[in-house]
């Protein structure tokens, strides 16, 4: 694979209960930090994993139905914490950023989307379709807030299943390989939302396979433990949900030298996230 330099950061947080995450978790409630990647690219320069919470979360759950969202789910996130904050406070202009893959369209991965006016947006077919033909009067049901996504979004749009090179994959069928240089590889991670993808990604240190939300807690891939059925209600389809699992406990059993990063879960990011910029620790 070709080498790239990343890192990783939180964009606020929204409140859990760990006995819903994963079966069998503590009753009690943790913190579901919004992960974002920085990711350095030798010919593409740089590229965003996501964009977490803005602001906005807070202008768009206003009034119902999405205020139903923000009642159900206490967010947190400060300006500071906001990513084009963080790449102001480290001499990255918004304007720099050419290339943000989302890995889904839940509220928490796509916050900051509109902060970065010259970006292209890597999506998978089926996100997108959903993001765009949802009603809004159900959309926040599914973690999905309209009035965050760019109103040019199909414009700006990549759609990696129509222009990405496809490969065979023995773990997941097939793998996309983003920028036809084997520096970036998209899998398709379906369940807990519409079309989500993770990406496989090789550092001058180690692999890092980003897994969005395909699982909240680390013992959930280590051990094909599934969460409570009640995030049933707001999966896209808990059959998909339990097929990716259980092929991220064999990726995991396969490949132990990858690190693997669910968005959410603080005992694998909290050993990753930096307090200070580094684009070279990880």
């Amino acid at each position: 694979m070709k080498k790239v330099k990343l890192y990783l950061s939180y964009a606020g947080h929204c409140i859990a209960n760990e006995n819903h995450a994963i079966s069998g978790g503590r009753k009690m409630k943790i913190k579901f930090h919004a992960l974002w990647g920085l990711i350095q690219h030798p010919e593409k320069g740089w590229i965003l994993y996501d964009t977490g919470y803005t602001q906005r979360f807070y202008d768009s759950t206003r009034k119902f139905p999405n205020k139903i969202y923000a009642l159900s789910t206490k967010v947190i996130i400060t300006p500071q914490e906001e990513v084009k904050a963080q790449l102001l406070g480290n001499g990255i202009s918004p304007n720099e950023i050419k290339h943000i893959i989302v890995s889904h369209f839940h509220a928490d991965h796509i916050g900051g989307l509109s902060d970065f006016p010259n970006a292209t947006f890597y999506v998978s077919k089926k996100a997108l379709e959903q993001a765009l033909n949802i009603p809004k009067s159900i959309a926040f049901s599914k973690g999905i807030l309209k009035d965050l996504i760019p109103k040019n979004i199909e414009k700006r749009a990549y759609i990696i299943e129509d222009k990405c090179l496809k490969i065979s994959d023995d773990n997941f069928d097939y793998k996309y390989d983003l920028f036809g240089d084997k520096s970036i590889y998209v899998s398709h991670l379906p369940g807990h939302a519409a079309g989500q993808i993770g990406i496989l990604l090789e550092t001058f240190r180690r692999k890092y396979f980003l897994i969005a939300d395909s699982c909240w807690i680390k013992k959930s891939y280590e051990e094909n433990v599934l969460p409570n059925q009640i995030v049933r209600l707001f999966f896209h389809s808990w059959k998909s949900y339990k097929k990716t699992l259980n092929r991220l406990h064999l990726f995991h059993l396969k490949y132990p030298e990858v690190i693997m990063v669910p968005t959410h879960c603080e005992q694998t990011t909290v050993n990753l996230v930096q307090n200070k910029f580094n684009i070279d620790v990880l």
